[in-house]
């Protein structure tokens, strides 16, 4: 049996949104897409769990989506997304398991383009969440 120690979650964007749509950076530079912050008094799992809503401009592009807490990366995925004269749209869903982690953490989800020449944009939905647990003692 586990117990729920925290749950936070964040929703930037609640839909897909052209006329919203942001520029993923070239590496070495970040979009950051979400910040949580979670209380942990005791030692417990956090689960992340993102989805970003994302739209092929020019291109294939590799997007790498990245999960850092306390700014040290503890996660990262990469998704291609094709342009247009294929699939242009995506939702890409990801999630992360940090183990044995206790105190105050802030957890930012951020994206950044890999591939040189292409353009990628986000366009929503974006949402990211933080569901921690620990088992109880009997």
């Amino acid at each position: 049996m586990v117990r729920i120690v925290d749950f936070r979650a964040t929703e930037p964007r609640r839909r897909f949104n052209l006329g919203r749509a942001t520029v993923i950076p070239q590496s070495q530079r970040r979009l950051r897409l979400a910040t949580l912050r979670v209380t942990l008094p005791q030692r417990a799992t956090v689960k992340l769990l993102g989805t970003v809503g994302v739209r092929g401009v020019t291109g294939i592009a590799q997007v790498l989506f990245r999960i850092f807490r306390d700014g040290r990366e503890i996660f990262n995925t990469q998704q291609g997304i094709e342009s247009a004269g294929s699939e242009q749209n995506y939702t890409v869903t990801f999630q992360a398991i940090d183990f044995n982690v206790t105190g105050n953490h802030t957890y930012t989800l951020t994206a950044e383009n890999r591939t040189v020449g292409t353009t990628a944009t986000i366009v929503g939905p974006v949402s990211f969440s933080a569901l921690s647990v620990r088992r109880k003692n009997r």
